[in-house]
Order: structure tokens, then sequence, then C-alpha cells
């Protein structure tokens, strides 16, 4: 499988400008600078680091949670398809190792929401908050110029 690059990006020309037939019609032209405009102190918000740290946190909190549940549910779905004497042995009287393992997956649901949770908590909500207060102080800053 080949991995096509995207079409650049072409500046967008407002429809009423006449076209320049300086250069053929399909070379984008380069849009000037435009003048009395201060460079920006900080960097746009879009390529700051801390959205990279963000998405990473973000990815890492999903994986954990989700391996804890699916990981269990298919562990469960082996154990049943490839060692059903294991899962038709008793625990106790009348109590199947598979019905117990079946039951089991609920407080397992609960561990992977609590985790989530714990891990949004503990790594993601302060990143979150680092950026948004980040992002109040550019824009009153850009307000106020």
């Amino acid at each position: 499988m080949s991995y096509d690059p995207p079409p650049p990006s072409y500046p967008y020309r407002p429809p009423d400008s006449m076209p320049s037939y300086d250069s053929y019609p399909w070379v984008p032209q380069q849009e000037p600078e435009p003048a009395g405009r201060r460079p920006q102190r900080h960097t746009a918000l879009g390529h700051h680091s801390d959205l990279r740290v963000l998405r990473g946190a973000y990815r890492r909190q999903r994986r954990v949670a989700t391996l804890t549940a699916l990981g269990y549910f298919v562990l469960f779905l082996i154990l049943s398809a490839f060692a059903p004497s294991f899962m038709t042995s008793t625990v106790t009287d009348g109590l199947p190792t598979g019905l117990l393992l079946a039951l089991v997956q609920v407080p397992v649901t609960w561990l992977a929401i609590a985790l989530y949770e714990q891990t949004a908590r503990r790594r993601v909500d302060p990143i979150a908050d680092r950026i948004r207060k980040q992002a109040e102080l550019d824009a009153r800053r850009e307000g106020s110029r």
C-alpha cells in the first residue's frame, strides 16, 4: 500500500480579483506579508508542545482502560473456547468456574472505569487545565493589543 501525500493547499483568491497572466493560471500566487503586523512572541496554540503531551496522555489513558476491560473479556473467551474442562469445573457446590469468571466481568468493567477516571484526574486534566489557562492568557493579550 502506498501513501500519497495530500495535495498542496493553495492560498484563497477572492472571486472578484482579476487573474494575473504573468504566469500560468494554475501556478499559485504568493500573497505578500501584511505590513505593520508585529511578530508573535508566543507560538500559536495549535503548534504548542503541550497539545502533543495532552494527546499522548489521553492516548495512554484510553489504552489502559480499554485493555483492562477487553483483555479480561478476551481471556474469558479464550478459556471458554480452549479450556472447556476448566470452565465447567466447579469452584464450590454447583458454581462452575465459567459462571464465576463471567460474573467477575462486571467488577472488571467497573475497575476499567475507575482506572480511566483516576488517570484522567492525575495525568490528563492537569495538562488540559494548563493549556486552557495559557489559551485564556493568550486571548487576553491579543484582546489588549
